[in-house]
């Protein structure tokens, strides 16, 4: 298949909320109330990061450019954005990280 093709997959979306300021507010609330056919969300405690696989990422990309002197925000973003490429590469550090939360994936 190629490049710009997508695999349809018929399983539902999911979010993972933290208390989020943003993810408190009516309007979202609201959207979650309206969409509860189709997303299921699933709510984090205020700070967990031991539940979120995503924290585990960034903790790697900041051990990749702990010691950077960006000179500007520019290089810095390109910092990052190297780091996560190749994390991405590294599909045990990534498995890595999501075996930390003791979350399993299907599929």
């Amino acid at each position: 298949m190629g490049r710009g093709h997508r695999i349809w997959d018929p399983t539902p979306p999911a979010a993972e909320w933290d208390n989020l300021r943003a993810h408190l507010m009516p309007p979202m609330q609201e959207f979650v109330q309206a969409s509860k056919d189709w997303l299921t969300v699933f709510q984090l405690p205020s700070y967990a990061p031991d539940l979120n696989p995503q924290e585990g990422i960034w903790s790697l990309v900041k051990r990749t450019i702990g010691n950077l002197a960006a000179a500007n925000l520019d290089q810095l973003a390109r910092a990052v954005r190297r780091s996560l490429k190749q994390i991405q590469y590294r599909p045990h550090l990534i498995d890595g990280c999501l075996a930390t939360t003791g979350l399993i994936m299907d599929g």
